[in-house]
């Protein structure tokens, strides 16, 4: 007959009984916790946060879903480079798709199902002095998104402008494959905006891949408008200079219209497009426009500044007087020459500022100024309003012929009247 067993010693039996309840009590404290959606957005944040150098919080309700494919979406969220006092980055809600394999990859697979973002608030000052930060690095790695990304009710914020009511559609997005998109928004500075409902495609997100943009364009600064078929293209740059373009092309077929005025014409642009510190460069610029009627068919080079004001300076060529501007008086209007011109402007983005201008044909030479608006209105209407422009400057010729009467060392002194 075998010998019973030994009873298990009850000292034995109580330590399992204790193991069993700190198990049971460490995992109802763990669903606890994660049945708190906001306690795990705050830890995910600060992960984020300590990666990237930036304080990321979050105000709003969050929630999560573990089912199916893991869901996360965070309210209220706001990002700043810590010590500043404007943040780089508001949003209204995000939301974050990730697939069980990318979690379990921890980090090894960047693949994201879809990321949604609901009206964020980027501010590019606040962006750029981040990144100044940040150190030299190799090309970043970037996720590949297989139900793409969506964007709306954005706003980007410049250093006097602003790009506002942002919407963007990218059905997927690939590190190593073609990208294409929509984007829908308004530019606006001042009285200005510019709407526009563009497409665009990149060969592969990285620098120096191609970039195409094509769509509607609108300029609308009251009374008159400006509606545009633009197309860009050029490659992409990111250095020390700033964030752009390289080899930047932009033309487009535009129409201004005020009232029953009507002005087709073509416009092309080129040159290295940069962005840094909170301003839009393009230097060295190369310019054409093609017109007909009162629109002047013009070359020239130059460069162009927008931030806080608007700056261009252009020397070029009119390749001759327009047939529907005011003839101009003998021995002038006979020549054939074309004018070469400088002009410099400084100021609103409206372009209702005063513009230097210096404009010569063969010996005769007129060095003054105008205002935009006032010569549009004198364009409207110069068909019942005075022959000579509202500009303000003084003209030298050797010789003029008026009403039959030829005058020699004529010096002309041209004050402003902008009334039509």
């Amino acid at each position: 007959m075998a010998a019973p067993e030994p009873e298990t010693p009850p000292r034995r039996r109580r330590f399992g009984l204790l193991a069993l309840l700190v198990a049971l009590a460490m995992l109802a404290l763990a669903l606890h916790w994660i049945s708190q959606p906001e306690r795990v957005a705050r830890l995910i944040l600060a992960q984020v946060g300590n990666a990237l150098g930036l304080e990321i919080t979050s105000s709003g309700a969050s929630e999560y879903r573990l089912r199916a494919t893991p869901m996360l979406t965070i309210r209220g969220v706001v990002a700043r480079k810590p010590g500043d006092a404007t943040p780089l980055l508001r949003a209204d809600r995000i939301r974050l798709e990730l697939p069980w394999s990318t979690i379990r990859a921890r980090g090894a697979d960047l693949t994201v199902r879809r990321i949604e973002l609901d009206a964020p608030q980027l501010d590019l000052p606040a962006l750029q002095r981040w990144l100044a930060t940040r150190p030299p690095s190799k090309e970043p790695r970037l996720p590949t998104l297989t139900d793409g990304l969506r964007i709306v009710r954005g706003n980007v914020a410049g250093d006097g402008w602003r790009v506002e009511q942002i919407h963007v559609d990218v059905p997927s997005f690939h590190p190593d494959r073609a990208v294409r998109a929509r984007l829908l928004g308004r530019f606006a500075t001042g009285e200005l905006r510019v709407p526009f409902d563009v497409r665009a495609a990149l060969t592969r997100p990285a620098a120096q891949a191609g970039l195409g943009v094509v769509g509607n364009v609108n300029v609308l600064s009251p009374p008159w408008t400006m509606p545009m078929r633009t197309r860009l293209s050029g490659r992409l740059h990111n250095g020390a200079n700033g964030i752009g373009l390289d080899g930047m092309r932009v033309g487009a077929d535009a129409t201004y219209r005020n009232g029953e005025t009507d002005l087709a014409f073509t416009y092309g642009l080129a040159g290295p497009l940069r962005v840094r510190d909170g301003t839009l460069r393009i230097s060295p610029l190369g310019a054409v426009v093609y017109g007909s009627g009162a629109v002047p068919n013009l070359q020239g080079t130059g460069a162009f500044a927008f931030g806080d004001s608007l700056n261009l300076q252009l020397d070029g060529t009119l390749s001759s007087w327009p047939r529907a501007w005011p003839a101009l008086p003998s021995p002038l209007g006979e020549s054939i020459s074309p004018l070469p011109f400088a002009l410099d402007y400084r100021g609103r983005a409206d372009l209702s500022s005063r513009t230097a201008l210096k404009l010569r044909r063969d010996t005769t030479d007129f060095d003054g100024e105008f205002r935009l608006p006032a010569i549009l209105r004198w364009i409207d209407t110069f068909d019942r309003a005075s022959p000579l422009p509202p500009l303000k400057g003084h003209l030298s010729t050797p010789k003029l012929e008026i009403a039959g009467a030829t005058l020699e060392g004529v010096e002309v002194e041209f004050g402003e009247d902008e009334t039509p």
